[in-house]
């Protein structure tokens, strides 16, 4: 049975009682994005209370050091009683250059060198061995029983990375534990491109499928079957697809349905500051390639038509929101 998630928001006032809310919806796990607030505070406070998985979808790891997300991971798995997954990505050029200050240089080298280092001092603190990881970005050789965690019942969190173009998908399948699959994505794009990449991966490196988490994220619109209800839905849906679609990185999803020529459009209309136009571009065949829209039952009974026989989890993208009595009647069309 696939498992489904929903976002976690950033307001530790309410945390909590909102984490609680969601899991009584029926959810499976919780996870947070790099968005307004910290990506890792909010699971600490919904560690205690909740009993699904949490994660986060995602840690942008290029500018922290692994040393930072292995601190960060081991604590949350300690708490969660080994329902942690850290989920990590590269974000974009204009990100890390100009939000984080970092250094951009090979995002595909620096990824598979910040798996490896934060695996390497998993390894350290699980096995009490010592520290010794050189590589091109990172140098991790000084360890201390002082410094060093205690291991952990349930071993060390697994590393699940996002990934959209085949190299860094293809990286995924061959060093990490999972695989984050960004909700612009379309079902013949995940069965295409995806999953052979992913695979490739996982071949190269003689690595069972089986011990392989592979979590989609989805952009759903729900509504109560009214008309004014559902266009509702669609234009929160429309906004979404456009603020993606205008990113460069996103094109190939576009190209795999031979709508590629939506991306410059998108793009020059951020450039002219009409950001509230960006959703006019998106048709009817567009929104439900994209996304799933209908009501919640609906929407939970198409979301396992398309991604039930391939996928592990469903991390639903909600840009209209979504009450909890809205979301248990999703969960039950899952789950039917």
């Amino acid at each position: 049975m696939i498992a489904v998630d929903v976002l976690l928001d950033t307001n530790l006032e309410a945390n909590a009682k909102t984490a609680t809310d969601l899991e009584s919806s029926g959810v499976d796990g919780l996870f947070t994005y790099e968005g307004k607030g910290d990506v890792f505070f909010p699971l600490v406070r919904a560690a205690t209370d909740t009993k699904g998985m949490l994660y986060t979808n995602i840690a942008v790891s290029i500018p922290r050091s692994p040393m930072h997300l292995a601190y960060q991971a081991w604590d949350l798995q300690r708490l969660t009683g080994g329902r942690f997954a850290l989920g990590i990505g590269s974000q974009i050029r204009a990100h890390i250059v100009n939000r984080f200050g970092s250094t951009w240089e090979s995002p595909l080298g620096q990824m598979r060198e910040t798996i490896e280092a934060t695996k390497a001092i998993f390894s350290s603190w699980q096995n009490k061995t010592p520290l010794a990881f050189e590589g091109r970005w990172t140098r991790h050789t000084l360890s201390s029983p002082m410094l060093n965690p205690e291991p952990l019942q349930h071993g060390p969190p697994p590393i699940w990375l996002a990934a959209l173009g085949p190299k860094m998908t293809q990286l995924a399948g061959a060093y990490a534990d999972g695989l984050l699959v960004h909700p612009f994505m379309s079902k013949k794009h995940l069965d295409k491109h995806t999953i052979p990449n992913m695979l490739s991966g996982l071949n190269n490196q003689g690595r069972d499928p089986k011990d392989f988490v592979l979590t989609v994220g989805v952009i759903v619109g729900v509504h109560d079957g009214t008309e004014e209800d559902k266009n509702r839905a669609e234009s929160a849906v429309r906004g979404m697809l456009g603020f993606y679609g205008s990113t460069p990185a996103y094109r190939p999803v576009l190209e795999t349905h031979g709508w590629d020529e939506l991306q410059p459009q998108l793009r020059r209309m951020t450039k002219e500051g009409r950001w509230g136009e960006l959703g006019n571009l998106f048709n009817q065949e567009h929104l439900h390639t994209l996304a799933v829209i209908g009501t919640p039952y609906e929407v939970g009974l198409e979301l396992v038509k398309r991604f039930g026989g391939t996928s592990d989890r469903i991390a639903l993208s909600t840009p209209q929101g979504i009450n909890s009595e809205w979301l248990s009647d999703l969960i039950r069309g899952v789950k039917s």
